[in-house]
């Protein structure tokens, strides 16, 4: 944990940076001049080079391809020699970028935060400025290596994070799930950060009263590589659907990633508790247990996006990688 004393500043756009717009707020460029302006003001003394990551987006836009912009950014910072990085980002996605970049950074030597605004920095009463200062004397303090994020006063675990409120400074928290799998010692070379990933098809659905095995079908037959499946309860679906567990068995037989996690915000995947769990499991999900939605999104990216084949998927799926599965 030692003080970082050489900034990386990669600025994605969001909120934090926005300018009012005949259409509304939108991303807009010369935050760099306007971080300064702020920082000399407050005295901070900090060596920091500044990168926008362009094209600026409105979070809401974010794509796997930025992910992997980032963590190229990101990556080429550190080998330059700089020893911590800040990443300036919207809040409607930024939960599900902590959690793909702690995944596509495994390994990494240096702390990264991310955070941004609910409000643009300028407005009344806007919580941008304090969320960057808190970052920037959080990392002059000594932060652990891996993704982490910085909200209203609080450092978050990357990727155990969730965005629960959307009109409230303390939007983001890290709710209490029960954690099962075995810690990862020594990461595997071809999940190290210095490893190169591919975009990946990948979708999310959640199971709901009515759902059919032609929704599911349909979704599968759109060349999905992994399907994240929201599940109730511990891991429960319909169970007494046979022509949807033929679908999704079908599907794990050609090589398609099933995964699954709990749809209630403090639940956890377990899935011989109930004979409907069973039926999934035996259709070829792997559990999530208690991993969020945004980590088990993105660690199937960066599984499947490092060219592993299905079973190395489910088998590394199923590890503790960085802290997602356990306390």
């Amino acid at each position: 944990m030692n003080a970082v004393k050489n900034l990386f500043v990669l600025y994605t756009g969001g909120t934090i940076g926005m300018l009012q717009t005949p259409e509304g707020l939108a991303p807009a460029s010369g935050f760099e001049a306007r971080m300064r302006e702020q920082l000399d003001s407050q005295g901070t003394v900090l060596n920091w080079q500044f990168q926008e990551l362009l094209p600026l987006i409105d979070s809401a836009n974010m794509r796997q391809a930025n992910w992997l912009a980032m963590r190229d950014a990101i990556v080429d910072a550190v080998a330059r020699g700089h020893d911590g990085v800040l990443l300036l980002h919207g809040t409607d996605t930024l939960a599900y970028s902590a959690a793909a970049l702690s995944f596509l950074l495994l390994g990494l030597p240096v702390p990264v935060l991310l955070t941004g605004a609910m409000l643009p920095a300028g407005a009344e009463g806007s919580d941008a400025w304090p969320n960057l200062n808190g970052a920037i004397a959080a990392l002059q303090q000594g932060v652990q290596p891996g993704v982490h994020l910085y909200f209203n006063g609080g450092l978050l675990h990357g990727a155990r994070v969730s965005k629960l409120r959307s009109d409230a400074f303390d939007a983001f928290t890290v709710l209490p799930r029960q954690r099962q799998g075995e810690r990862v010692e020594n990461i595997p070379a071809r999940l190290d950060y210095r490893q190169q990933r591919e975009t990946v098809n990948l979708a999310v659905l959640p199971m709901f009263p009515g759902i059919q095995a032609s929704h599911v079908r349909a979704l599968l037959d759109s060349g999905v590589r992994g399907l994240l499946l929201e599940c109730y309860g511990s891991g429960t679906g319909p169970s007494d659907d046979a022509e949807l567990l033929t679908v999704l068995k079908e599907a794990h037989a050609r090589g398609v990633v099933l995964a699954a996690i709990s749809q209630c915000p403090q639940g956890h995947v377990a899935f011989g508790i109930y004979a409907a769990g069973s039926q999934l499991a035996a259709a070829g999900l792997v559990s999530a247990g208690g991993m969020t939605r945004e980590a088990a999104l993105g660690k199937l990216f960066a599984l499947l996006g490092a060219g592993l084949d299905q079973a190395e998927v489910e088998r590394w799926f199923g590890l503790d990688l960085c802290g997602e599965r356990v306390e």
